[in-house]
């Protein structure tokens, strides 16, 4: 890492972009190493692995058991990478803390040790059914930077940048999951497609502007195959919506799309908070989700806090029975 006159440093950042199987933590943990380890040869010194990098997010029967325990595999996954290279990596995943609770955790790691975690605060749709969210503002103090951590929606919502605001790096990542197959193309898929592409899930650009740092966000690619909790039939889709590393303006310094299939993009960055060139608008998402998603949003996530609740009371050793 070198400085700048102006106190701002530079430093290389990586974020990855992994072709998850729903549910399978241990093949997911495997293929996230690989990649990380990409990473690390490549000179990063910070990298990212997407949010539930062990299990992908969908509904299956899989899910039920897929939470891991705050020191188990997967932190030992991001120590161990933290530890051969001198680095600094972040991920997150289901967690069954020691309340019974399972939390979408990010932790961030360095050779020395954990150094901070962050729970998303508010799980997306279907999330609902396996996990509660979280209320921590996310910030974390790493060799004299502070940084933030964000969430896949998170970064698409007001009162996110106003908890970083005066960080000097974002890290985090995301899960995102495209319209399904059996969605009507005369009610407008493609058109819904194209703006889900280019309003709802570009959110590491103007995130950046927004709050005044540089932005690193690992994701997914790749399909997803599960069930509909709404309607029971299958849900099939493309996940993803790019992986990003962008600079405090906003420069997108390296990208990688959801269709070039999993791998890792490695950046440069001037970390250190700059004034935000942008305001937030007055409302609670940066870009309104529209009538289609909120009324899906609504209905999942009554469904899923039901069921979750169900599962707690009648066997309160899930949803995080088995975690490793």
């Amino acid at each position: 890492m070198t400085g700048h006159e102006d106190g701002r440093r530079t430093t290389v950042a990586a974020a990855v972009q992994l072709e998850s199987r729903l549910g399978d933590v241990t093949g997911n943990l495997a293929a996230g190493e690989r990649l990380a380890n990409e990473a690390g040869d490549r000179g990063a010194e910070w990298i990212l692995l997407p949010e539930f990098f062990t299990t992908g997010m969908g509904w299956n029967k899989q899910m039920a058991d897929a939470a891991l325990r705050p020191d188990g595999p997967a932190t030992e996954l991001l120590l161990r990478v933290a530890s051969r290279y001198g680095a600094k990596v972040g991920g997150s995943f289901l967690c069954e803390d020691d309340d019974g609770h399972v939390r979408n955790a990010f932790f961030l790691a360095t050779p020395d040790g954990i150094v901070g975690r962050h729970d998303k605060d508010i799980p997306t749709q279907w999330e609902n059914f396996w996990y509660v969210g979280g209320s921590d503002d996310g910030v974390m103090d790493v060799d004299g930077l502070t940084v933030g951590a964000a969430l896949c929606l998170e970064l698409g919502r007001t009162r996110t940048v106003e908890r970083l605001r005066g960080v000097d790096l974002v890290v985090g990542g995301s899960f995102t999951w495209h319209y399904p197959s059996y969605w009507p193309r005369v009610l407008g898929r493609a058109h819904l497609e194209r703006k889900y592409g280019q309003d709802y899930v570009r959110w590491a650009p103007p995130f950046a502007r927004l709050v005044g740092a540089p932005v690193v966000e690992a994701t997914h690619c790749g399909r997803l195959e599960g069930i509909d909790p709404t309607m029971r039939i299958p849900y099939r889709s493309l996940v993803g919506g790019g992986t990003r590393i962008c600079a405090a303006d906003g420069t997108v310094l390296a990208e990688r799309s959801h269709l070039d299939g999993p791998g890792v993009v490695v950046a440069e960055v001037t970390v250190g908070s700059v004034p935000p060139l942008d305001e937030p608008p007055d409302r609670a998402y940066l870009v309104p989700r529209g009538a289609i998603w909120s009324t899906m949003w609504a209905i999942q996530r009554l469904q899923g806090r039901r069921a979750y609740a169900r599962r707690r009371v009648s066997d309160p050793g899930s949803p995080g029975r088995g975690a490793r």
